[in-house]
């Protein structure tokens, strides 16, 4: 097998698709092969931290769970503060919360309370964007916490389920940057 040359490649060839994951009819896109090859993993880090750099971001913030293995080696990278934003109920002390619907029912995220505040420049980055609910909650979080919104930078969009069209007004012009759109 010969070597992927450009990013895109070799990021493809690094994502396996799981058939009939988490239920018949899904195909689910694995991203662990990726991670478990540290070319591959350097290679996306590095992507995505010159997203940050090109926001002007001074945070980056990563969506629980996988946001949290992409963005806090590219906050790193780029220089900056990692911030997890995670499911309600997991960060001890003052929080801030976000509700937002899902297909059936809602959820919450949380950041803690000190960790933006105004004058932050935010890169929210996670693994996939879907359907762009947990994203725009988290865009929400950001303001409501006084920061400002640099940009969302992913590793994949699932462009059939709608989520950049979801997100364009709640990013309200900032960039959302997919490396690659399925």
């Amino acid at each position: 097998m010969t070597e992927p040359t450009g990013i895109t490649e070799l990021l493809l060839s690094r994502i396996r698709d799981v058939a009939d994951y988490p239920e018949p009819g899904v195909v689910f896109k694995d991203i662990t092969p990726l991670l478990a090859d540290p070319g591959a993993f350097a290679a996306l880090t590095d992507a995505l931290a010159e997203a940050a750099g090109r926001t002007g971001a001074t945070k980056v913030v990563g969506l629980e769970a996988r946001g949290f293995i992409l963005g806090a080696p590219v906050a790193l990278r780029a220089g900056l503060g990692f911030i997890p934003v995670r499911k309600a109920g997991k960060l001890p002390g003052a929080t801030l919360s976000q509700a937002y619907d899902l297909e059936y029912g809602s959820a919450e995220i949380e950041v803690h309370a000190e960790d933006l505040t105004a004058g932050d420049r935010v890169l929210v980055v996670d693994d996939v964007l879907a359907t762009g609910g947990t994203a725009e909650a988290s865009l929400e979080l950001i303001r409501r916490a006084g920061a400002e919104v640099a940009g969302l930078a992913v590793l994949m969009e699932l462009g059939f389920l709608g989520g950049r069209a979801r997100l364009e007004p709640a990013l309200a012009g900032a960039p959302l940057e997919a490396l690659l759109t399925v």
